[in-house]
């Protein structure tokens, strides 16, 4: 049964919305720490709907807010399989009543679909019509048998989702200022998303702040996993989880999907997830990349006004959360 949007929960905040220049100047700051080479610059958002990001729409700007739909517990210990949401409602939802609308993120994908549990590579643009350029990971077999990974495209009309997602919401507008993330050779212990998002932590302990993106793995492989299929036994702690996921290294280039805030207020969010995929059928949930002296990352990010918080979970952990 799919969860009547009407009814869904919605907590909203607002960003801390830093000055673009300085807090490219901080994220610059950590990267040159943990990568040999880093520049942060800001730019006009190129067309992000051409080779390599290949996004549902051009670009990144516009009204952007951050949206932390349903949750982990929706997933763990035991999988709620009634918790299936439609994106195409969310808009609206949180007063995005006009397009152009672009959502991009990390999250399950909606497993009536499959008919299994899945990775949602979040990419769907609204501008009169639908362009859904939205992706599923799967996988079929156990770490004893030689698992089948499949990355799949969905049709237009497929924009439901499951249990959890966080994505991006804007306008999807380009020409406008964003911040163009370029590092190589990882020295350092974070991978890049982590690395960003503890640095604006640190320098703004106070201020809630979010951004969202892209980025590509342009050089190295990368450590991803994908869900199987919803695990008969409850999952009861973080090695249950990591024992019955699917992990795996892809390789690039790789296009991740992006979302991450400062801190968690007291709203129960997930502070950061980031999905990839690739032109070469391979995707899945991002981890680090798994060749420090060979990668390459160029990304473009945008601060979020807005964070939305919708159907929280009632009852929470922290199980699962990486």
């Amino acid at each position: 049964m799919e969860s009547k949007s009407s009814s869904l929960p919605i907590e909203s905040v607002d960003f801390f919305v830093p000055e673009l220049k300085e807090l490219g100047s901080i994220i610059e700051g950590a990267l040159r720490a943990n990568f040999e080479s880093a520049v942060v610059e800001v730019v006009d958002c190129p067309d992000l709907s051409q080779p390599p990001f290949h996004l549902a729409a051009q670009g990144l700007c516009g009204d952007a807010a951050i949206v932390d739909l349903g949750g982990v517990p929706n997933l763990i210990p035991i999988a709620q399989r009634d918790k299936i949401y439609n994106l195409v409602d969310m808009p609206a939802l949180i007063g995005f009543k006009d397009s152009p609308i672009l959502m991009i993120g990390a999250g399950a994908g909606p497993w009536p679909h499959l008919g299994t549990n899945c990775e949602m590579m979040t990419n769907l643009a609204i501008n009169g019509e639908q362009r859904n350029h939205s992706r599923l990971a799967s996988v079929v077999g156990n770490k004893t048998e030689s698992p089948n990974r499949q990355l799949h495209t969905l049709p237009q009309d497929q924009t439901k989702c499951a249990l959890l997602c966080n994505f991006l919401i804007t306008r999807g507008r380009m020409g406008l200022p964003v911040l163009r993330v370029k590092c190589s050779k990882r020295t350092g212990p974070d991978n890049l998303i982590s690395c960003m998002r503890k640095a604006i932590h640190h320098h703004y302990p106070d201020q809630f702040i979010g951004l969202g993106g892209t980025f590509m793995i342009a050089e190295g492989r990368a450590k991803l996993h994908i869900m199987p299929d919803f695990s008969p036994c409850p999952l009861l702690s973080d090695d249950d989880v990591n024992n019955w996921l699917h992990f795996y290294d892809a390789s690039a280039p790789l296009i991740g999907l992006s979302v991450f805030v400062s801190h968690d207020p007291g709203l129960d969010l997930r502070v950061e997830h980031s999905h990839c995929f690739s032109l070469h059928g391979e995707g899945g949930h991002y981890h680090e990349d798994v060749t420090p002296e060979t990668v390459e990352y160029v990304g473009y990010f945008t601060p979020a006004l807005k964070m939305h918080r919708i159907d929280r979970p009632l009852q929470t952990h922290n199980i699962g959360r990486d």
